[in-house]
């Protein structure tokens, strides 16, 4: 490996005892061999702080944790990005009760390298059991990832994700100025497809995505799942989600290129428009999401002010 770019990976954990030492497992198996962990624990109280500084005590190379903001997942990832170095490198971002495939870490660096400006990579995954018995692949993502899909749906899983060091520098500056985000996946999907990133998505996954219903989020995989995203669309709850993904966009405009600061400000007058202005105006700039069901539900949430 010599020559291999240093990856850090950053992991908020959580009462994640009875996970975590499974997925280090696989850190170390990783056949891209330079990287280091940096974990942040949100107050565990599980015993994960112990198993923690055990760790770190016979990795002290690789391994390293702090304490967290004790705000949730989303601003615990924010607070290791904030934390990072002034020239971070590559990162990428784990969970804690995950278990990544060998060639995670190098099928992601490979994907980027020769990428002149910033880059992300990101992946399906193979969603598993608590016992991690393999089931189904995650949802594919049919259409392509850029900003007019990224301000109306997250498809980047934050457990897939590695970025290059440019982009890494963007994130870590756009944390210094940002409040509070929905998910801090769908953070980073936007600020960086915003600032004309390439991205680049794996259709074989990279990990075992365990579920044991404690899952911050979960896999939302199947028909099921889909029909309660377009739920949360028509409640209501998606409208909340966009107020806070555009005013933390607002204070980071200047990241983002021309054409989509533009877009994101058409977004904003489409949201506060009377309905015919709305009815419009989502094929006009273009917003997608994956699906042709969600995006016809993306056009009615637009028609009833949901957007």
């Amino acid at each position: 490996m010599s020559g291999a770019p240093h990856v850090t990976v950053l992991m908020a954990s959580y009462n994640g005892r009875d996970w975590l030492s499974a997925q280090i497992e696989s850190l170390f198996a990783q056949t891209h061999g330079t990287w280091s962990l940096q974990v942040s624990d949100d107050g565990s109280v599980d015993g994960t702080r112990d198993l923690l500084e055990t760790l770190a005590a016979q990795h002290p190379v690789r391994i390293a944790w702090q304490p967290g903001p004790g705000r949730g997942a989303a601003q615990n990832f924010l607070a290791l990005v904030r934390d990072l170095p002034e020239a971070p490198g590559w990162i990428a971002f784990a969970d804690q009760d995950d278990v990544w495939f060998p060639d995670k870490i190098a099928r992601g660096v490979a994907a980027l390298t020769g990428e002149a400006g910033p880059a992300l990579y990101c992946s399906v995954t193979q969603i598993a059991e608590a016992d991690l018995t393999p089931r189904e692949v995650s949802d594919a993502r049919p259409r392509p990832l850029g900003f007019r899909n990224a301000l109306v749906q997250n498809v980047v899983a934050g457990n897939t994700i590695l970025v290059n060091p440019k982009a890494a520098r963007l994130l870590r500056e756009a944390a210094q100025r940002t409040g509070e985000v929905v998910m801090h996946d769908w953070w980073v999907y936007l600020l960086l497809s915003g600032a004309g990133a390439a991205l680049h998505h794996d259709p074989v996954p990279g990990l075992l995505y365990r579920q044991h219903g404690s899952n911050e989020v979960g896999a939302n995989k199947g028909s099921r799942a889909r029909l309660r995203r377009v739920g949360m669309i028509l409640t209501g709850r998606y409208r909340r989600w966009n107020d806070i993904n555009t005013s933390w966009l607002r204070t980071v405009s200047d990241l983002l290129t021309e054409e989509n600061r533009a877009l994101m400000e058409e977004f904003d007058r489409m949201r506060a428009g009377p309905l015919p202005v709305r009815a419009r105006m989502v094929d006009r700039l273009g917003l997608y999401r994956q699906t042709g069901l969600s995006t016809q539900a993306l056009r009615l949430a637009a028609v009833l002010g949901k957007l």
